[in-house]
């Protein structure tokens, strides 16, 4: 008896929040978007600016991988990158701060996406909502790191193959789009775990699931990192699919940890 009163008891509770979070419009709920989504640009253009002040340090630490024989007029220049265009220096490092900025905001952009979707969310998401984001800031930087240690084995074996064929003249916009859409894809890989969690989350995959499928996803991922990192070096695919495989066995843990098999709480 006690029992189903107080099962009563949290579906009218239940039923009360539902009609609290209702009760805000479509309007509403736009003009909080559009205040959410101005604040994240504004996080965005902070960090862009503070990335062109320091755009020559920037830069020079993205150069750090590429050879010395990358650019034929750099024993007459000094520089190891050429532009091609009047404005080209120019739309270079506006896109790289760009690019920076977004790396600087992000904290600022997951917590207004947070912030925004937590007031349709069980008390137990929103407790898992802030280390979900620390979690994907880290594994995001993390990514991105790693691909910045990776890069030089794909630019030094891509510089060498064209080296006996062409005469070497890499400009600033060619090699800074590779390293910016390079990194972007380590650290977009590093946040699988997040999405096969989320994705748990909701029903479509589950841990056990994930654990069958093991030796498929592992010989899947190493296949595509093959065909994710340029180049025909050996380093870049193999560290890519020793990072892919662990963060696949980290997903399995991140789904026992925060996905319950019974997610039936209360809302707030």
């Amino acid at each position: 008896m006690a029992t189903t009163k107080m099962t009563s008891s949290t579906l009218n509770n239940n039923h009360h929040d539902e009609e609290e979070l209702s009760t805000m419009s479509l309007v509403e709920h736009l003009e909080e978007l559009r205040w959410r989504i101005f604040k994240s640009l504004g996080a965005i253009v902070v960090g862009a600016i503070i990335a062109f002040v320091f755009r020559d340090q920037i830069m020079n630490f993205l150069q750090a991988p590429l050879p010395d024989q990358a650019n034929f007029l750099q024993s007459k220049t000094g520089h190891k990158l050429v532009t091609s265009g009047l404005t080209e220096g120019l739309t270079v490092e506006l896109i790289l701060s760009g690019v920076t900025g977004c790396i600087i905001a992000l904290p600022v952009i997951l917590y207004q996406a947070w912030a925004f979707i937590a007031p349709g969310l069980y008390r137990h998401e929103k407790r898992n909502a802030v280390p979900f984001i620390f979690i994907g800031i880290i594994l995001f930087l993390a990514g991105v790191s790693l691909g910045y240690v990776v890069l030089r084995f794909p630019v030094e074996w891509l510089i060498a193959f064209q080296s006996s064929s062409f005469t070497q003249l890499v400009t600033a916009d060619s090699y800074f789009k590779f390293v910016s859409i390079f990194m972007l894809v380590f650290g977009l890989i590093f946040e699988l775990p997040l999405v096969l969690t989320f994705l748990a989350r909701v029903g479509i995959v589950t841990a056990a699931g994930l654990a069958r499928k093991r030796a498929v996803a592992h010989i899947s991922m190493w296949t595509v990192s093959t065909f994710l990192t340029p180049g025909a070096d050996i380093y870049s695919p193999i560290i890519l699919g020793i990072a892919m495989s662990c963060l696949y066995e980290l997903t399995i843990i991140f789904i026992k940890i925060f996905v319950k098999p019974d997610p039936e709480v209360e809302r707030v």
